[in-house]
């Protein structure tokens, strides 16, 4: 698939090297050109002059950058996302109570109406993103949006490049995608450990003989 990744730090470089070792045809952008040069030079993917560029021929467009990033994005591009997928994964710094009753994936949406945004890879930190897999286990990629077909687009690369996809729903589930990728940032900052993941585990699978558990 051709994809367009903006963002080349931590998160866009791990998203580009394991796209690109799936076999996706993956172009770099960042705010500066020597960035995207940088990590496309590390990850075998292709580095265009301005986000523009990069977006112009790819199907699905991810934002590897911070929410407050999204506004200049839409009045910047906004216009050439125009009938793509676009791929949000950004999370709430410090989320509040008394913060908004949405989610960014849903916030962006109403920013970009032209498009299909859908929420994913926000719940696993970049090491996952790079390397999925855990002890042989793949975990689970979270992909939620409002478009059937734009939704089985990425559970299809989630898939590709070593998650196990697992459909959230509507786009209104980024708001417990994003809960839930809060939780697994305090965990990081409490422990400084930033390997951890998802999975959930079907009760029918699991072996009921005492003997085998650990």
């Amino acid at each position: 698939m051709q994809i367009a990744i903006i963002g080349a730090g931590n998160v866009g470089r791990a998203l580009a090297g394991s796209l690109t070792r799936a076999g996706h045809d993956v172009t770099l952008s960042a705010a500066h050109e020597e960035h995207a040069r940088d990590a496309a030079t590390q990850t075998g993917a292709t580095a265009a002059a301005s986000n523009e560029e990069a977006v112009s021929s790819a199907e699905l467009v991810i934002l590897a950058v911070p929410a407050t990033a999204h506004d200049e994005l839409a009045g910047e591009i906004g216009d050439a996302l125009t009938g793509k997928v676009v791929v949000d994964l950004s999370n709430r710094p410090t989320p509040s109570a008394e913060g908004p009753a949405t989610s960014i994936a849903e916030e962006l949406q109403g920013k970009l109406p032209g498009t299909s945004v859908v929420k994913a890879f926000n719940t696993a930190f970049a090491s996952r993103q790079a390397n999925p897999r855990v002890g042989g286990i793949a975990p689970d990629g979270f992909v939620a949006g409002d478009d059937a077909n734009a939704k089985e687009k990425v559970l299809d690369v989630v898939e590709s490049i070593g998650f196990r996809p697992v459909d959230a729903g509507s786009l209104a589930a980024a708001r417990t995608l994003e809960g839930m990728a809060w939780l697994n940032i305090t965990r990081g900052m409490a422990s400084g450990r930033w390997h951890d993941t998802w999975v959930l585990v079907d009760p029918e699978s699991i072996s009921t003989d005492p003997s085998s558990r650990n």
